[in-house]
């Protein structure tokens, strides 16, 4: 690379990257960490369009001349009924096809923990303290816009949640070259993002809670951890009927959890969390095989990106808008202004400004590679909120209630409006980012390892 050449910016030269990152905000990862996000965010990519096309279809069906039947099919009840467990076919998707997605939730946020970049202090603060921003901040404008109102006021927690798969569905439709560090950036964000929506769940919108079965629940549990601890001894060292053991018993804790009057996701994510993860491919030991969490996670993914979460957003989706003044009446409303403004605005503002306090507390930077305008463009992806924010927005309201549906087109429209938004931004910059690309694919020793990963790694060790 020339010095003279006008598109090289000092952080490209080989003298830059010799220097010591370890500091810097936003940095790419080790790069077995980056192979493994790109394919996490590839299956979500997949699913983010199914959900995408799904919403679509719940929408013009509950606004078309055969609405009745998109509400009676959504209202439809099935199910055992001495179990409480006689649902709608919404219910069934809310309660129930989403306790697989939160179960993923609870085994990404295990591996995160355990061999992620959660593990260690230097790397989590600025992603876990973004994400309290950018969950704070938001929650903060509703309740400026609600303060008045005690019946829409609970929907505070709304606007605070972050949809990753209609985001990475984003980022595939508009060809962002969104570099590796910026990705690892979003899907940690949007980790600890659920993590704190789960906690909001289990706190703020259990009601009635009946203490029998909970604790009834504990014995399956604690088989359920049992058996997934040692699963390489009943199991084999593949483990390939781990999962249609553990699998009925974990039906059983999910039952109980809802027979308990607290929201029936929290047991998808307990459950995602008893399970083992490998911190290494060495501490499996030899011929190991994969670990569970790698194959539940390669089992269950495909059905919640491909049908569970695609199913919950067509149930939940569809709003009756009446119109162009029922459409004007909603978005005008104190709910949509709340849920728009915390999602659209609140969002950036939050986990930016979060990130920078870090960067100042700690005397950190933001890696040179990048300015504060990327953080922006991932910050305003992170306002897409959707598929949380629809099932806490069914939590917050009665089913078919006013401040319901306002809250629905608030959340499509502050998602559109996201989306749009982070996308403009993202494009103006996929110039640059095609540079860091090309500069982070570079392997002259073809090994197969790119060679600023392996940079990073030897300055880790200690060597020049």
């Amino acid at each position: 690379m020339s010095s003279h050449d006008p598109t090289v910016r000092p952080e490209d030269s080989p003298e830059h990257r010799a220097q010591d990152h370890s500091r810097d905000t936003l940095r790419r990862g080790s790069y077995r960490e980056v192979l493994r996000v790109g394919e996490i965010l590839r299956k979500e990519t997949v699913g983010g369009l199914l959900l995408v096309a799904a919403a679509l279809v719940a929408i013009v069906w509950a606004n078309s001349p055969f609405a009745d039947s998109y509400f009676a099919l959504r209202d439809l009840e099935v199910g055992y009924e001495p179990w409480h467990l006689k649902l709608s076919l919404g219910t069934w998707a809310a309660d129930g096809l989403l306790a697989i997605f939160f179960f993923l939730v609870g085994l990404e946020l295990k591996r995160e923990f355990v061999a992620g970049d959660l593990r260690e202090f230097r790397r989590s603060v600025v992603p876990v303290t973004a994400a309290v921003g950018g969950v704070v901040v938001p929650a903060l404008i509703y309740a400026a816009f609600n303060a008045a109102d005690p019946e829409t006021s609970g929907g505070w927690a709304i606007p605070t949640a972050t949809d990753i798969a209609f985001a990475v569905a984003v980022l595939a439709i508009i060809g962002s070259h969104l570099p590796a560090a910026l990705r690892l950036f979003l899907l940690t964000l949007a980790v600890v993002d659920d993590l704190l929506a789960i906690t909001i769940i289990a706190v703020f919108y259990s009601e009635d809670v009946s203490f029998s079965p909970l604790l009834l629940a504990l014995v399956p549990y604690a088989l359920y951890l049992f058996l997934a601890q040692k699963y390489r001894r009943f199991f084999g060292l593949r483990a390939p009927a781990a999962w249609l053991i553990l699998l009925p018993i974990g039906i059983v804790v999910w039952v109980l959890v809802h027979e308990a009057g607290i929201h029936a996701t929290v047991a998808g994510v307990l459950l995602g969390f008893a399970v083992p993860v490998i911190r290494s491919e060495a501490s499996g030991g030899p011929g190991a095989g994969p670990g569970l969490a790698e194959i539940f996670e390669h089992r269950f993914r495909p059905l919640s990106a491909g049908f569970a979460v695609p199913v919950f957003a067509f149930f939940s989706a569809g709003v009756a808008v009446g119109g162009w003044d029922g459409l004007t009446s909603a978005l005008s409303s104190p709910v949509t202004l709340g849920i728009v403004a915390g999602l659209v605005l609140g969002k950036p503002i939050g986990i930016v400004g979060a990130t920078w306090l870090v960067t100042k507390l700690t005397r950190a930077r933001l890696d040179p590679a990048f300015q504060w305008i990327d953080l922006v463009g991932v910050a305003l992806l992170a306002g897409i909120g959707f598929t949380v924010s629809l099932l806490i927005a069914e939590l917050s309201f009665a089913p078919g209630s006013l401040p319901g549906d306002q809250a629905k087109v608030a959340i499509l429209s502050a998602s559109v409006l996201a989306a749009a938004l982070a996308s403009v931004l993202l494009r103006a910059r996929n110039r640059r980012y095609r540079m860091i690309e090309k500069l982070e694919s570079v392997d002259e020793d073809h090994d197969g390892i790119p060679d600023v990963y392996e940079e990073d790694e030897a300055r880790g060790r200690g060597r020049p």
